[in-house]
């Protein structure tokens, strides 16, 4: 599967799809709200539609899962290998609230792995993107640079949910000693794992498989991990679920996070 000569194409559809919903964010736009209570605006419509659109016009043979699809039932979606994995908008609440802190979202899943990765941040006009044997890379306006994981500090970086804070959080961080907290929305916490500026994210909540696939493979192919509580890689599409196990994203694979989770896990 010739996957790397979709990552430009990708990355291109990213970006027209945080221009749609720019157009959207500069207007006093409304939120409407899902059956779980969660927002949705004309932004994630927007985004969803474009993709849908290009992607089925890139590759018509590979299925699209997006966060805004209909549901599609396991019996089907059982068969899919390979097929891309959408949030066209990861980070609502960011949005609504007009911080910048919000992506669009694109991974390839083959084999029940994140092998290719888009990450698009509208408001920086910044796009984070990888692949499996390909390397990690960020974009800005005209500047491109590869990006790594590092080494982990004396003194961790550990990034966290702007939106989604606990107890289990806060018992990690009491073992973990001395360390930064930097606040973050989206799936911009994996992106600071994987250009070096954070060492580990650590998240003890809920959380969808299309929130983290196009960050995973991102982090992967910068040089970190994203595991289990079991110290196992997250895996896609292995069930009548689209629900994540906790997890823990690090930029060094080598330093053992499993001495630091919460004592109930």
């Amino acid at each position: 599967m010739q996957y790397i000569d979709w990552l430009e194409p990708v990355v291109e559809i990213c970006r027209a799809a945080g221009d749609a919903i720019l157009d959207v964010y500069n207007t006093e736009f409304t939120v409407d709200f899902k059956d779980d209570r969660s927002p949705l605006t004309n932004a994630d419509r927007a985004s969803h539609e474009h993709i849908l659109q290009h992607l089925t016009r890139l590759t018509p043979d590979i299925p699209v899962l997006s966060e805004e699809s209909a549901v599609i039932e396991w019996s089907t979606r059982r068969h899919w290998d390979p097929y891309w994995l959408v949030d066209p908008l990861d980070g609502t609440k960011e949005f609504v609230n007009r911080n910048g802190e919000f992506t669009v979202n694109v991974a390839l899943i083959y084999q029940h792995r994140p092998v290719m990765g888009v990450v698009h941040v509208p408001v920086a006009n910044a796009s984070y993107f990888g692949a499996h044997e390909f390397g990690a890379w960020k974009s800005s306006g005209t500047n491109r640079e590869r990006i790594h994981t590092r080494t982990c500090a004396e003194t961790p970086i550990v990034v966290g949910s702007r939106s989604h804070a606990g107890d289990s959080l806060k018992q990690f961080l009491q073992k973990l000693g001395n360390h930064h907290l930097t606040p973050m929305g989206s799936s911009l916490k994996f992106c600071l794992v994987a250009e070096g500026k954070a060492d580990v994210y650590p998240r003890f909540g809920p959380t969808s498989e299309w929130d983290t696939a196009a960050a995973h493979a991102v982090v992967d192919a910068a040089g970190g991990s994203v595991q289990n509580l079991n110290a196992q890689d997250l895996r896609y599409n292995t069930g009548d679920h689209i629900l994540n196990p906790w997890f823990v994203v690090s930029g060094d694979p080598g330093f053992n996070w499993q001495q630091y989770l919460p004592d109930n896990e």
